[in-house]
C-alpha cells in the first residue's frame, strides 16, 4: 500500500466515524427537562417564561397563574390547527367569565401571524413561541412534535390534560367542566 492511499483511508475512516457520531447524536433519545416541572428552588420554570405577541409587546405566562388556563400550540401553515382555533375562539368566549384564559402559542414567524389575525381576529391572547416553541411542547409532553398541540392548567398551575391533534368540542367541555 502506498502513502497516498493509506492518506485517503485514514480520512475515509475519520470521516466516517463522524458521520456515525452525527447519525447517533440525532437518533438517540435526548433527556428534556419539563417545562412544567419544578426546578430545585420551587419555581415552576414554565410560569416564568415570557414571550412577545404579535405586535411585540412582552407576554409573561406569570400574568396567567391562579386561573384555569388552556394553552394551544398552533402555526398558520398547519391546517388541523387553523380549523380548530375558531371552535377554541368560542371555548373562551363562552367561559371566560367563569375564570377561564386562553393562550395560542405560534410556532409561526410573527408577520405571518400579524397578517392572519388581521383577516380572522381572535378574542384569546396569543403569543410568538417561533421556531423554539416546538421544543417547549415535546417538553410538556407533545412526544411527537406535531401541532396542534394543546395543554390544560388548573388554577393552581398544575396539567390537567394534555392532547395531540385537534380538540373536540366534547373534549373541551368535560374540560370546562373540571
Amino acid at each position: 500500500m502506498n502513502r497516498r492511499s493509506m492518506l485517503y483511508g485514514g480520512a475515509a475512516a475519520v470521516a466516517a466515524a463522524a458521520g456515525a457520531g452525527v447519525a447517533w447524536r440525532k437518533i438517540q433519545p435526548h433527556q428534556t427537562v419539563s417545562a412544567v416541572s419544578a426546578s430545585a428552588n420551587g419555581a415552576d420554570p414554565f410560569w416564568s417564561l415570557s414571550f412577545d405577541t404579535p405586535d411585540g409587546r412582552p407576554l409573561t405566562m406569570n400574568t396567567f397563574r391562579g386561573k384555569p388556563l388552556l394553552v394551544n400550540f398552533w402555526g398558520t401553515w398547519c391546517p388541523p390547527c387553523i380549523e380548530e382555533l375558531p371552535l377554541l375562539n368560542s371555548f373562551y368566549v363562552a367561559n371566560k367569565a367563569r375564570g377561564w384564559q386562553l393562550l395560542g402559542l405560534a410556532v409561526d414567524q410573527p408577520s405571518a401571524v400579524r397578517k392572519w389575525l388581521q383577516a380572522k381576529p381572535l378574542d384569546f391572547a396569543v403569543g410568538m413561541a417561533g421556531l423554539g416553541g416546538t421544543e417547549l411542547s415535546k417538553a410538556m409532553g407533545n412526544t411527537a412534535g406535531s401541532l396542534p398541540f394543546t395543554v390544560v392548567f388548573d388554577a393552581a398551575g398544575q396539567v390537567q390534560h394534555r392532547k395531540i391533534g385537534k380538540v373536540t368540542p366534547e373534549e373541551l367541555k368535560l374540560w370546562a367542566a373540571a
